[in-house]
């Protein structure tokens, strides 16, 4: 079994599904939670992917797909509340009667507080032990500058965005090192770029910047910070070897509930996949992509995300996730493993 910290995850991630109801006020519940994250896709209309925080604050949407700067929608998400959240008659947030939506959501600490472990002060909510935390900071325009991040260990992932600055979100991964970036709402491969993390690995306590203006200008920017918790979440990479029947398996020692992947090696798309959307539509081929507003993806084409009890294994020859011979990382969260029912035992 599994080491963790968490005794129930759904305390601190879970995706929920629901259907617009075209009313000017839905309020969605079943959470577990008052989440501090919220990412929404309408699954069957080509619309954006609208993120909230509790840090910026509600009807403040960013687009994973975009790199347009913040913007301020009244009939978006207008609440978080204990188990969920409250959304208006945005298309996006669910204000079509009867379009399929899901949200994945996080736990992080409320409106943050104050951090000056670094040379630039940030706003943290920081949720250490789920290892997760939203970083808001003013850039400094210079060389370079440090940013606390509240989490206490090093995270393996951060994905920032200017708020004010038409910025790409710029995508760190331990797997690919700090001398390289990736851009969420970009298909393209790793890119040696020394502007963008200074070539600096992240600490405990601190992530550094360069001199991009797509990280560190006189602009507001946010940082999703994501480190490693033992049977509950890990972040990866693993490499494609093209076999539908016995595709790449990846051991992450918990029940897989949500998995996040990008080929580092190639251009293709962020794949989004969770448990939920494998029941509601065809098992295992429910897909959405990060970088656009293309619906839901329901074709056998596509590489499978099967997922098990100690980890997933990739099916199909897709080049987004299981190509032969090329390099993938992977964020993916879940449960502690609590029987052997469905656990895969093949090569990790």
């Amino acid at each position: 079994m599994a080491f963790s910290t968490i005794n129930k995850s759904s305390e601190h991630f879970n995706t929920k599904l629901w259907t617009g109801t075209g009313d000017a006020t839905t309020t969605v519940s079943g959470v577990g939670f008052q989440p501090d994250w919220t990412w929404i896709k309408n699954r069957d209309v080509g619309d954006d992917h609208a993120l909230f925080d509790a840090v910026r604050g509600v009807e403040k949407i960013l687009f994973s797909n975009s790199t347009s700067i913040e913007s301020t929608n009244t009939e978006s998400l207008t609440a978080f509340n204990s188990d969920g959240f409250v959304t208006g008659n945005h298309r996006g947030t669910g204000g079509d009667a009867g379009n399929k939506m899901v949200s994945w959501n996080w736990k992080a600490n409320g409106a943050g507080s104050s951090n000056t472990d670094g040379s630039i002060t940030s706003t943290v909510s920081a949720n250490t032990t789920a290892g997760f935390s939203i970083v808001k900071y003013t850039g400094n325009n210079g060389a370079s500058g440090t940013v606390g991040h509240g989490l206490g260990v090093k995270p393996k992932m951060i994905i920032t965005k200017g708020l004010t600055y038409a910025s790409s979100w710029a995508t760190y991964h331990e797997d690919i090192t700090a001398d390289y970036w990736l851009q969420l709402c970009e298909t393209d491969e790793a890119t040696d770029n020394d502007t963008i993390w200074n070539d600096t690995e992240p600490t405990s306590t601190l992530f550094t910047v360069g001199s991009s203006n797509q990280v560190n200008d006189n602009y507001n920017y946010i940082a999703y910070c994501f480190a490693e918790v033992p049977g509950y979440s890990k972040m990866g990479k693993y490499i494609g070897n093209g076999n539908d029947a016995n595709g790449t398996f990846v051991y992450t020692g918990f029940k897989t509930s949500f998995v996040l992947i990008k080929k580092t090696s190639g251009t293709d798309n962020w794949t989004l996949s969770d448990h939920k959307r494998d029941v509601d539509v065809s098992p295992n081929f429910a897909r959405l992509a990060a970088d656009t507003y293309a619906t839901e993806a329901d074709n056998i084409t596509w590489a499978r995300v099967n997922k098990f009890s100690n980890g997933f294994r990739l099916g199909g020859t897709d080049s987004v996730t299981n190509e032969s011979g090329s390099t993938y990382v992977y964020m993916a969260f879940g449960q502690p493993i609590i029987s052997n029912s469905g656990v895969c035992t093949t090569a990790r």
